[in-house]
């Protein structure tokens, strides 16, 4: 550890932060980021705006142009539709040092409501928090957002902490091992060098500073990651020294939606955030509604900003092996014990769960099978499958060994349910009693049995059960659209237009898969999509699915399952050998997560389980019409996780369980 201990200045208009290895500069009291000094560098962050110039990524009309080196919010008022709202940079009124000693400074800046601010603020008392500790390569920071009783209702659409860094340094961003590159400047996005596509947020580059990104396309969203998978990300300035800047998120605990929730991470700024509320992939569902005199309080982060350097002639690629080994550290260290606050509490005032899980097919195995690779996790009481929609309070995820064991540490005091979804079998599991934590408490709850939907044997199945449609066709990308580090990725979902292919290679019919030739990897497209048939006119489509039976059973019923992994305005309608008949099942309209426009493979998961009467069935030859009828536009569609037709229940014994 430094000998060199945290020291802390107070000036009129700024604090400074210091333990020798970077200084950290906050205005005072609004407490916005406005310098980060680091390895000879006098500022990691963009300069060239004025101080008080801290525009959003999202709301400026040049999306890429402002700084960003704040937290800040998105809300609106109670009752309002959709995810946008008012942009709030969050600046405080009131400063105050929480602790000061050679080991650590921990400092906050508060903004406290009250009614003469109604209807102008977000009726939120918000304390920003930021620590250093002696010898550490970074700083944390975190919030508490807290909404009082008889105050008044609102939605809060989005939340986060945002760094723009300057763009004469920091070229190559990093957030994964196959997902890293050099990326093109925020100047390649004005439209004297860019051209705007579909929407605002991806732009081909037609006359970038290097050229040899030209005919790119720049899009924020193709670097959209999953919560379980995004705990560090950044970029690197390769400037020798070689200098990195790195996000990292220890846990997800505070984040909405769940593990598989995405969000955005780094993008061209070069811009890094941590996000951690948004109706990204998910729409209105992940807004949080708070009614009127609702109590609610809540910590978001800590998170970990950290600084790195290469010794000179070092391979800067370094950096991210370095990035990667410190994010480990953080979350092993998770919960921190140096927040001051009382509202985050410590590993010893927390609890932890742990168990098996099981999986009961009894058309699969005679035996229970161990729910191998399970995510399973603690989230707010609720139905089966909730916690994807759960956006207010803390969700607490781990996931299961090859033998179906697993433990869930560290988890806050309160009511929760286990909830928990297995790869390889649809639907959700949900135990049937709360489970409470105490402070210290230790719960061993056993073998946990779930019991996937089920009425009959397995006729046929299309795809793989685990919520995704990456095993599905993803084609090429229009060559005038591409993304080069998506080129023989395996995230090739990511490159732009992929909905326009769809019409191209089905100009005039659709998809008509037939069970037993048809191969789901090369014949069923990863999206159903709508067909463009005019410049602004589109048309909804119906896929097929024909299949043979050699017997028909008219008496009973057989069972359709359809798993849906992502959908936007859309509505699915079942037709069985008939598809002029009236539909034997609708949907209604569903789905807004977007998936499809921002290069998601999945979105919010949806089951439907559809009764087909023995009597619509023939022996031989027959069709399942899948009609997605929406058309307000190119983006309107459905990703299929998996599709499954179950014959009749047969007399199987049931396993003692």
């Amino acid at each position: 550890m430094s000998r060199i201990g945290v020291q802390l200045q107070i000036q009129d208009t700024h604090v400074v932060i210091d333990n020798g290895i970077l200084q950290l500069t906050l205005s005072n009291p609004e407490g916005i980021v406005t310098g980060i000094q680091y390895n000879n560098i006098d500022n990691l962050l963009e300069v060239l705006n004025e101080e008080s110039n801290r525009g959003d990524l999202k709301h400026c009309p040049c999306i890429f142009k402002c700084n960003t080196r704040y937290w800040d919010l998105v809300w609106n008022s109670p009752g309002s539709a959709g995810t946008t709202g008012t942009f709030d940079v969050i600046k405080g009124t009131s400063f105050n040092v929480i602790v000061e000693n050679d080991d650590l400074v921990e400092v906050s800046f508060t903004r406290m409501w009250d009614t003469s601010q109604e209807g102008k603020l977000v009726p939120l008392n918000i304390d920003k928090r930021f620590i250093m500790l002696r010898g550490c390569s970074g700083f944390y920071s975190y919030a508490i957002y807290e909404h009082l009783k008889d105050w008044p209702g609102f939605n809060l659409d989005e939340t986060r902490i945002a760094f723009k860094l300057r763009k004469d340094k920091f070229h190559y961003m990093a957030m994964a091992d196959n997902r890293q590159r050099y990326m093109p400047l925020p100047d390649d996005r004005l439209p004297e060098r860019g051209q705007a596509l579909a929407y605002p947020e991806a732009v081909l580059l037609v006359d970038p500073v290097e050229p040899e990104m030209k005919g790119e396309v720049d899009d924020k969203y193709q670097y959209s990651c999953d919560n379980k998978d995004s705990h560090v990300h950044g970029w690197i300035c390769t400037d020798q020294p070689a200098v990195g800047f790195w996000m990292i998120t220890p846990s997800n605990e505070f984040r909405s939606g769940g593990p598989v929730k995405q969000n955005l991470t780094s993008h061209v700024g070069p811009t890094t955030l941590a996000v951690f509320l948004s109706a990204h992939y998910s729409g209105e569902d992940l807004v949080p509604k708070f009614s009127a005199g609702e109590m609610w309080k809540k910590v978001f982060g800590p998170v970990f900003i950290y600084l790195n350097s290469a010794i000179e002639g070092d391979d800067p690629l370094s950096l991210w092996e370095d990035a990667k080994e410190q994010m480990i550290a953080e979350v092993q260290s998770w919960p921190y014990t140096f927040p001051a606050s009382e509202d985050f509490p410590k590993s010893e005032q927390r609890g932890n769960v742990s168990g098996r899980l099981l999986v009961n097919d009894r058309y699969v195995s005679d035996d229970n099978i161990p729910a191998n690779g399970a995510y399973i996790g603690l989230a707010p009481p609720g139905n089966a499958g909730s916690w994807q929609r759960e956006c207010k309070d803390y969700q607490f995820w781990s996931k299961t060994d090859e033998n179906g064991y697993f433990s869930i540490n560290d988890i806050r005091t309160g009511d929760y349910n286990l909830y928990a979804w297995v790869p390889g079998f649809i639907g959700d599991y949900r135990s049937d009693g709360a489970i409470t934590i105490t402070p210290g408490s230790d719960i061993e709850v056993g073998d946990l049995i779930y019991e996937p939907p089920r009425n009959g044997p397995t006729l046929w199945e299309i795809g793989i059960p685990d919520r995704s449609a990456t095993e599905f066709y993803v084609p090429d990308p229009n060559p005038k659209y591409i993304n080069k580090l998506y080129v023989n990725h395996p995230d090739r979902f990511r490159q732009y237009g992929l909905w326009e292919r769809y019409a191209e290679m089905y100009p005039d019919g659709d998809v008509a898969y037939t069970v037993g030739n048809s191969d789901y990897k090369n014949d069923w497209f990863f999206a159903h999509l709508t067909r463009k048939i005019d410049d602004n006119k589109y048309q909804g489509t119906t896929w097929q699915i024909k299949f043979k039976l050699d017997n028909v059973d008219h008496s009973n019923s057989y069972q359709l399952r359809v798993a849906i992994a992502s959908a936007n305005l859309s509505e699915l309608q079942v037709h069985v050998n008939d598809p002029k008949a009236n539909p034997l099942f609708s949907s209604g309209p569903f789905g807004q997560d977007n998936s499809i426009a921002r290069h998601g493979i999945h979105g919010l998961y949806w089951l439907y389980n559809v009764d087909i009467p023995g009597k619509l069935l023939v022996q031989g030859d027959n069709t399942i019409f899948l009609t997605q009828p929406q058309s307000s536009g190119p983006f309107p569609g459905i990703m299929y996780d998996y599709i499954r037709l179950e014959g009749p229940q047969l007399q199987v014994p049931r396993k003692s369980i």
